[in-house]
């Protein structure tokens, strides 16, 4: 076989037959529990402008260094979107939402673009699910984020999971922490990744987040930054894990929890399997008061998360779940001569008006291919037509499961067909 001459990119997959079904199941479970927590869907364009992600995911931020797709075109900066959090927001700003009254719940699923190394469960092109609440101070909002999500994973029947949350706090506490951080590793700077060391003075918090071998002990022995929360957030933080336990969620209290985007504030969480291997990372969302403000709204609470589908679909392979069924399709029309085919080329819409979906053979091909054709496109039933059966005015439908014939006018089998 000849080696195709145009391919995918590095990082970039077709989603083939046989696959689609899954993220199409995948897809109405999230819609389904969307609706239900009254969620509304938004939609943004893939491209958006590159100060927009710098400034709402952080300059710093390993995304924005090494991993965005940015162009120019005339005059104008775009970015392939990274993530959906500032995009939603800029159109939250851009749309006046706050004015529709309330907090806004919104949700998206969509493809992100980063330029990082293709690993399992990540590729350049990947796909994510995700809720936010927007103009809601209220700790609800934040566990009513983390409900939803738990929700799609309890839904699919993924329980090998475990839910961390942590408290990152605001501004203030924020800052008094990382001087604390910086105190503690100062000392020991040389000692850190070179990662880190850059994170250092800018960004010391990221380093916790840090997976090279050589920060981890000096990670395990850090300062708290619970330590450092003033009394609201501490507050907040309580009411959180309190709802948490009003609702059965389990949570493991993780002190070094930090998020990868400049723009999270107090409750922090991740949600991670074991079944994913080392990237074990599911989903993960915070609070961010600030990002509103930061790209030109209003003042403005807000809480969300984001989570990988190709994660998630590994998770159920891993766990043999099978979120959808293999193909089928109702019935197959199998056409002996010119005649009828023509006719089976003309009954195939009052099959499909019926609700019945139905196909034939494209090819011209002899009664034993097109048996063996209707086997491989896993029809439940064939109707086989030819000149006595024209002439007759009844056509034999084969039960494809069961190898059970019976002659039928066009008519009788629409009706059985259509009343399974």
């Amino acid at each position: 076989m000849a080696k195709a001459k145009y391919t995918t990119h590095i990082g970039m997959v077709d989603i083939l037959p046989g696959e689609v079904e899954k993220w199409r199941a995948l897809e109405a479970i999230i819609h389904e529990e969307a609706a239900k927590f009254n969620f509304e869907e938004i939609r943004t364009p893939i491209l958006e402008q590159t100060e927009l992600i710098v400034r709402g995911v952080g300059q710093l931020t390993d995304i924005v260094s090494k991993e965005i797709f940015a162009f120019k075109k005339g005059d104008s900066h775009y970015v392939l979107r990274p993530e959906l959090t500032a995009p939603v927001v800029r159109s939250y700003v851009q749309h006046h939402l706050n004015q529709r009254g309330g907090s806004q719940k919104l949700y998206y699923i969509g493809p992100m673009f980063r330029a990082e190394k293709p690993q399992k469960g990540r590729q350049r092109q990947f796909h994510q699910f995700g809720v936010e609440i927007m103009g809601s101070n209220d700790p609800v909002a934040d566990v009513e984020c983390i409900a939803f999500m738990m929700r799609i994973y309890q839904r699919i029947g993924i329980e090998n999971f475990e839910l961390k949350v942590n408290s990152v706090g605001d501004p203030e506490s924020r800052e008094a922490y990382k001087t604390a951080l910086r105190d503690y590793l100062g000392p020991n700077l040389d000692k850190l990744s070179e990662v880190s060391q850059k994170r250092f003075e800018k960004n010391p918090m990221r380093i916790l987040d840090s997976k090279e071998a050589e920060d981890q002990e000096f990670i395990k022995q850090a300062p708290v930054i619970r330590d450092f929360l003033n009394e609201e957030t501490e507050e907040h933080f309580e009411n959180v894990l309190a709802y948490l336990d009003d609702l059965s969620i389990s949570y493991t209290e993780d002190p070094y929890l930090v998020r990868g985007m400049d723009y999270y504030t107090r409750t922090a969480f991740e949600l991670t399997s074991p079944d994913l291997g080392s990237q074990d990372a599911l989903a993960g969302g915070g609070r961010y008061d600030l990002l509103v403000e930061e790209i030109g709204g209003p003042s403005t609470p807000a809480v969300g998360f984001a989570a990988g589908m190709e994660r998630l679909l590994i998770a159920c392979e891993e766990l043999d779940i099978k979120l959808a069924e293999p193909k089928s399709v109702d019935v197959y029309f199998v056409s002996l001569g010119d005649e009828a085919r023509k006719w089976a080329l003309t009954h195939l819409p009052k099959a499909r008006e019926a609700g019945i979906s139905t196909t034939m053979d494209y090819m011209g091909r002899s009664m034993k291919a097109q048996m063996k054709d209707a086997n491989r496109e896993n029809a439940d039933y064939a109707v086989i037509v030819g000149s006595n059966e024209l002439a007759e005015g009844k056509f034999t439908l084969r039960n494809m499961r069961e190898s059970e014939e019976m002659s039928l006018s066009f008519d009788q089998i629409i009706e059985k067909l259509a009343s399974r």
